[in-house]
């Protein structure tokens, strides 16, 4: 029997209704625990702004908040966006990390602001900052280089630090970009699905291997959620669609508790924008589950799966992802 790829989790560190970031960041820490006990590889989280809902804003603070309970996971963005920030500072930051919790640090890099024009001008984002991305990668692994290379400026404690860069994307663009620095590359599948064939392809046909990479190696954002029955996951699920709904009513909030019936909460068009941003989803039963991941792997061909569980009631989200490490085969620590 194959052995399955490995598997990871991408948390969106939800805010839910009723509660606030605090208890948010504290099931952060609490997930990583978990999750690295279950034998995931990663747990990642993502920067965002200006987002009421998510409290991963600040996201090497929060990874450090989350590394805490952990042993041996690695720990990473998903992505930082880096037109946002200045690469020395986000070499300081995640060298930082790679000196809290040494060999398990992943830099996953996007292109794409993580919010609205509004909020990129209080961030202080420079017009055209996107553009610099293939640049400020190679600064960034200039920061990241060994500390016997001359240079009177270093990142410490970035210089020589074990850090992985990864470049994220959900296009052609990023695909090329990775293949072309020799770099690992994810795909946002979980909420951008439509160029995930394409994209594979362009990253494993025209990847040049790179001192931290030899082969290309892809992981792919997949939406999971797993449940005894088929009518309890799919309830849960609707948590997820309320949330995407709220992209397309421009009110973007707190995480919803889930409902019975979907059809009476969005209108046919909300609906059919959704469906197609959540095509990427594996929704029901262990067995399920593992067929869809298996096709979903087998289909694109991808070294690992990332997953995003994103549901309201905290135990429930730990039963789901316990149940996918289950029926995926991995290894929980002894």
């Amino acid at each position: 029997m194959q052995t399955p790829v490995p598997l990871s989790l991408l948390d969106l560190v939800r805010v839910r209704e009723g509660a606030g970031p605090r208890e948010a960041l504290a099931e952060a820490q609490s997930i990583a625990a978990h999750v690295d006990r279950l034998g995931f590889n990663r747990y990642w989280v993502a920067e965002h702004h200006n987002m009421q809902g998510i409290a991963s804003a600040a996201t090497s603070v929060v990874l450090a908040h989350a590394g805490q309970h952990t042993q041996r996971i690695r720990i990473g963005s998903g992505g930082i966006m880096l037109p946002n920030h200045s690469p020395y500072i986000i070499a300081e930051q995640f060298g930082t990390l790679a000196a809290l919790y040494p060999g398990r640090v992943d830099l996953g890099l996007g292109r794409a602001p993580g919010t609205d024009q509004a909020t990129l001008r209080a961030i202080r984002t420079p017009q055209g900052a996107a553009e610099r991305f293939p640049e400020d990668i190679a600064e960034l692994q200039h920061w990241f280089a060994p500390d016997d290379q001359p240079g009177y400026i270093r990142a410490w404690p970035a210089a020589g630090a074990e850090v992985d860069l990864w470049v994220l994307g959900s296009s052609q663009y990023g695909a090329m970009l990775a293949a072309e620095y020799g770099l690992p590359y994810g795909f946002a599948s979980h909420f951008a699905p439509d160029y995930l064939d394409e994209a594979m392809h362009l990253y494993r046909s025209r990847f040049k291997p790179s001192e931290q990479l030899a082969a290309p190696y892809a992981m792919v954002g997949v939406n999971v959620i797993c449940a005894e029955t088929e009518a309890e996951a799919t309830r849960l699920f609707t948590t997820a669609q309320m949330s995407f709904t709220g992209i397309f009513r421009n009110a973007r909030g707190l995480s919803q508790p889930p409902i019975d019936d979907i059809e009476t909460y969005w209108t046919a068009s909300e609906k059919a924008q959704v469906s197609r941003m959540l095509g990427c989803a594996v929704i029901g039963t262990p067995e399920r589950v593992k067929a869809g991941l298996e096709a979903l792997q087998r289909r694109t061909g991808a070294d690992e799966l990332i997953i995003v569980s994103d549901i309201f009631d905290a135990e429930a989200r730990r039963r789901s992802l316990a149940l996918t490490a289950g029926v995926w085969g991995l290894k929980p620590e002894a």
